[in-house]
């Protein structure tokens, strides 16, 4: 998954006219928001997986796993990119996220 460089990696006071401006309710804005955070989360989550797996082996020690210096580089990425939740608030205020409304009958 791709990351702009211009997210920041700490929580930002944002405003709530900024918020609601796409869809007039805050409520929705927030909703939209979170399930965006919870697609970024399992996208970031299956691609650590993926990477980790490639370390793993069926004979690995807890001394060979504690001294892989890849796998531990590949961790500490992951750990300080931004929050899910503050790159899917980026997303959505640069309006890069598609939202649908569902049939209200």
């Amino acid at each position: 998954m791709e990351i702009k460089k211009n997210i920041p990696t700490n929580t930002v006071t944002r405003r709530i006219v900024d918020l609601d401006r796409e869809t007039g309710n805050i409520y929705e804005s927030i909703n939209i928001i979170a399930r965006r955070a919870n697609q970024i989360s399992a996208e970031l989550k299956t691609e650590l997986n993926k990477k980790l797996s490639e370390f793993s082996s069926p004979s690995d020690t807890m001394e060979e796993t504690f001294e892989n210096r890849e796998q531990i580089e590949i961790s500490r990425y992951y750990e300080r990119l931004p929050k899910p939740a503050i790159i899917a608030t980026e997303e959505f205020l640069d309006n890069e996220v598609y939202y649908r409304h569902g049939d209200k009958k």
